[in-house]
C-alpha cells in the first residue's frame, strides 16, 4: 500500500517548497519597496531642519503695537454712566441731596415719607429701607390700608415719581441700617394716614396765609 501512494505524494511536496520561494520573494519585494533613506537632519530641531532643506528666507515679522486702550480715559465707567443719567433724570439734584449720607437734611430710615405719582394716587409710609445703587437708588416704605400691611418700591430717579416729601422725622436715629422689625405686631407702626392728613393741612394753612400776606400788600401798594 505504500509503494501505490508514494509517486502521488511528491508532486505535492514540490508543490510546498516553490509556494515557500515565491513568499519569501513577495518578502524581499516589500523590502525593497518601504527601503528609505536615512534623514541626516533627525538630530536637528524642527527650524534648523526647515531651514536646512529651504533656501534662505528673512522671517522677521513686523511687531505692531497694541491699541490704546480706554480704560486710561474711562477709569470707572459705571460711575460715568450713573452720573450723566442723574444729571438728565435729577438736573436740580434735589432728591440727590435728600438721600444723601452726608447732606444733615437727608431722609434717614424711619422717618415718613410722601411720595407723588404722575399717574396714581399718592402714597405714604414708613421708610423701612433706603438702598443706594446710584442712578438704581430706591426706598422702600411702609403702610396700613384697610387693616392690611402694604410696602411698596419707588426708584427716587423714576420719570413716574413726581416729587418725593419728608412728613415726619424719627426722633431718635434708628441702630439698624433696614428697620424690617417692623413688620411685626410688636413693633408695627400701623396707619400714618392721620399724621399725612395733619402734615396737608399744615402746609395748606402755610399757603393761604402767604397768599393773604401777599394779596394785602398789593392792596396798600395800589
Amino acid at each position: 500500500m505504500a509503494s501505490l501512494f508514494t509517486p502521488t505524494m511528491r508532486p505535492l511536496s514540490c508543490l510546498k517548497t516553490l509556494l515557500r520561494q515565491t513568499r519569501r520573494q513577495k518578502t524581499i519585494a516589500r523590502s525593497l519597496t518601504t527601503y528609505r533613506k536615512p534623514d541626516l537632519n533627525r538630530g536637528l530641531p524642527l527650524a534648523a531642519a526647515v531651514d536646512a532643506g529651504m533656501p534662505h528666507v528673512n522671517r522677521k515679522l513686523k511687531a505692531y503695537p497694541p491699541p490704546p486702550s480706554p480704560a486710561a480715559n474711562f477709569k470707572n465707567p459705571i460711575g460715568d454712566l450713573h452720573a450723566e443719567q442723574i444729571s438728565v433724570l435729577d438736573p436740580t439734584g434735589q432728591r440727590t441731596q435728600l438721600f444723601s449720607k452726608t447732606s444733615p437734611e437727608a431722609a434717614k430710615v424711619g422717618d415718613i415719607l410722601l411720595v407723588r405719582q404722575k399717574n396714581g394716587d399718592p402714597f405714604a409710609g414708613v421708610c423701612i429701607n433706603i438702598r443706594r445703587r446710584g442712578v438704581d437708588t430706591g426706598i422702600l416704605l411702609r403702610n396700613e390700608l384697610t387693616r392690611v400691611g402694604v410696602e411698596m418700591w419707588y426708584k427716587i430717579y423714576s420719570p413716574i415719581v413726581e416729587g418725593i416729601e419728608v412728613v415726619q422725622r424719627r426722633v431718635k436715629r434708628a441702630r439698624r441700617a433696614r428697620l424690617t422689625y417692623m413688620r411685626k405686631p410688636k413693633h408695627d407702626m400701623g396707619s400714618v394716614q392721620n399724621i399725612v392728613l395733619a402734615y396737608q393741612r399744615l402746609k395748606l394753612g402755610a399757603r393761604s396765609v402767604d397768599s393773604k400776606g401777599g394779596k394785602k400788600k398789593g392792596k396798600g401798594r395800589k
